[in-house]
């Protein structure tokens, strides 16, 4: 036999399987209540449409959608999503664009193109732990975003927008004052926009890149990378993102991406051209209204069902809320409860830390059960934890009188 583990690369070590992976196979049982995977509701997909343009395309391209293309990604639609940039105050053009295998691919080449072993990554506490394993293959250090910054940091990585997985969305002040640190700094900013299409309540806030863009007189003095993706509003199996950038740094991420996988799908790139040059405003304002309601239904759930000590984000857009649990309950522990008494799932929170992670959190995802399963998977989480707190709370009142 071969010892395999002997023959891999010092970097395995550092790769970690993801948590959210293992827990979407819990999905397949139909007597789950899961609130696990941060996953778009397939009843907003467009279906149809890309049924029919999918044809189209194959009519109009022939064996071309089916060929070979340029690693940046089709200029159609390049140029389609830096006129979205420039809308959103980042004036930019196609050479500012490289369309990548999801904005986790785009985590991957970036982390490829500024990390070697032992630069510092500042990250949130907690933050999505999808680009903790991406950059874990290049052997990073963490620090905390908001603490100090340390000899060497090189990339500070943040979802402004409705972050996963809190539901948090940074104010305008914590945007500027992040710029002003990375300036005085010299870290470059890796700002992760994938929800950021879903706001459903609230005023929007300016992307870093485009406060980055007003205060250094263009996108290529800019420090901030800006990772886009459709994944969470057209379908994910497209696997499409892109990285909005100065020049220089999308010519490097190009060459990255020829050693990687030469380009992203050519015909499903003309096919997302397509969808999103007819009516993708009026698709998202049909997300919109869809999460409100979701959200709207978590908040009225948790508030009816939760037991005090237990609380809890309230997001404006996106997917996600984050709860916080009374000191000394796990999340990991939980939700082994969670699945044999009640067969409800949810993410713990610890693997969201990069350093120093807090065990009494984790993450609900309101993106996929309806309202009615929503509140009775709430009122199930909670039987849970009140019943975790009254153990607790009787060992406590054993262990003053002195019983075991």
């Amino acid at each position: 036999m071969t010892a395999w583990n002997d023959r891999f690369s010092e970097r395995m070590a550092h790769v970690r399987a993801s948590e959210i992976r293992e827990l979407l196979k819990l999905l397949d049982q139909p007597d789950i209540l899961s609130f696990a995977g941060g996953i778009p509701d397939p009843v907003l997909f467009p279906t149809e449409r890309i049924s029919e343009l999918y044809a189209q395309v194959l009519a109009d391209a022939g064996p071309q959608a089916l060929q070979y293309s340029v690693s940046e990604g089709l200029p159609v639609l390049r140029r389609w999503i830096a006129e979205r940039m420039t809308l959103g105050g980042a004036p930019c053009d196609e050479g500012n664009i490289i369309i990548t295998a999801g904005s986790q691919q785009a985590l991957d080449l970036i982390g490829k193109l500024f990390l070697s072993r032992g630069d510092t990554v500042l990250a949130e506490r907690p933050t999505y732990m999808g680009a903790l394993g991406a950059f874990n293959a290049y052997e990073p250090a963490y620090a905390d975003l908001d603490g100090e910054v340390p000899a060497g940091a090189r990339l500070a990585y943040v979802v402004p927008d409705f972050a996963n997985p809190t539901g948090r969305t940074m104010p305008r002040r914590e945007r500027e004052a992040l710029l002003d640190r990375a300036a005085a700094h010299d870290v470059v900013v890796v700002e992760d926009g994938a929800y950021r299409d879903l706001r459903f309540a609230g005023t929007d806030e300016p992307s870093l890149l485009a406060l980055d863009v007003a205060r250094s007189g263009g996108i290529e003095n800019a420090r901030t990378l800006f990772c886009g993706t459709f994944s969470k509003t057209l379908s994910p199996a497209l696997r499409l993102g892109w990285v909005c950038a100065p020049r220089p740094v999308i010519d490097k991420l190009v060459l990255l991406k020829q050693g990687c996988d030469l380009h992203v799908s050519t015909i499903n790139q003309m096919v997302a051209a397509r969808v999103v040059a007819e009516g993708y405003d009026a698709h998202l304002e049909r997300l919109r209204a869809h999460y409100r309601e979701r959200a709207s239904a978590m908040q009225t759930a948790l508030a009816r069902h939760m037991p005090m000590g237990v609380t809890w984000s309230k997001p404006q857009g996106g997917m996600f809320v984050w709860l916080q649990l009374p000191e000394g309950l796990d999340g990991a522990q939980l939700l082994e409860a969670a699945l044999a008494d009640e067969r409800v799932a949810f993410v713990p929170g610890a693997p969201f830390f990069a350093v120093d992670p807090q065990p009494n959190t984790l993450r609900l995802s309101y993106s996929l059960p309806p309202p009615a399963d929503i509140d009775e998977g709430v009122r199930r989480l909670a039987r849970v934890i009140a019943g975790r707190l009254a153990y607790a709370g009787s060992n406590v009142a054993r262990a003053a009188t002195g019983r075991a």
